[in-house]
């Protein structure tokens, strides 16, 4: 046989073949696992099972089920399995933005919400002690003479005893907190006036 019928691979053939072969195994069973995106991501959730999930399960946030159902791909039933389950939704990475339907026509419309009160009124207020404010001078001392004269003793064994104790203790506290502000908005005003 002569050598042009013979056929023979040389070394730079035989490096191009491995390449060749190394790159399509590593293309096809590889590369799902180095780009792993969480499912759907451009697909958000549907704004009615969104609704529809919420309303079963008010306590649950909107967002977590966004990301749940986007997660499973839509599916009411696995979300709704999986709270009753107990086993609750899983928190959404900080990447994860949800897409936010239109208002439409159809979706009701909630009046705006009037300005929030002061959710957290004074401890004055929450606890009425305006009529003790206005009936015990600035400088009169919250104990009364009892008080001061009977020896400190534990606890009561009666609730009532110590729930009263505790709330004259709260009161005191509040009122005596109440006259240090008092007294220091007076010296500031002092100190205002003698520097002008």
């Amino acid at each position: 046989m002569s050598d042009s019928q013979q056929q023979t691979l040389n070394l730079p053939s035989l490096f191009f073949v491995l390449i060749l072969v190394g790159l399509s195994i590593r293309y096809l069973f590889f590369s799902s696992s180095t780009n792993a995106r969480p499912p759907q991501q451009g697909r958000g959730a549907d704004p009615a099972h969104v609704d529809q999930i919420q309303q079963m399960f008010p306590q649950l946030n909107r967002r977590d089920i966004q990301w749940d159902l986007q997660r499973n791909g839509g599916s009411v039933q696995a979300t709704t399995e999986r709270v009753l389950g107990g086993r609750g939704l899983e928190r959404p990475p900080p990447s994860f933005q949800p897409i936010e339907p239109a208002s439409s026509s159809t979706a009701p419309s909630r009046p705006a919400p009037s300005p929030p009160t002061s959710s957290h009124p004074d401890l004055i207020t929450r606890y009425n002690l305006a009529s003790k404010l206005s009936a015990t001078s600035q400088f009169e001392d919250p104990m009364t003479e009892e008080e001061r004269s009977s020896p400190k003793s534990g606890w009561s064994q009666s609730k009532a005893e110590r729930q009263a104790l505790l709330q004259k203790r709260r009161e005191d506290m509040v009122l005596a907190a109440r006259r240090k502000m008092e007294a220091r908005e007076r010296e500031k005003e002092k100190g205002k006036a003698k520097e002008v």
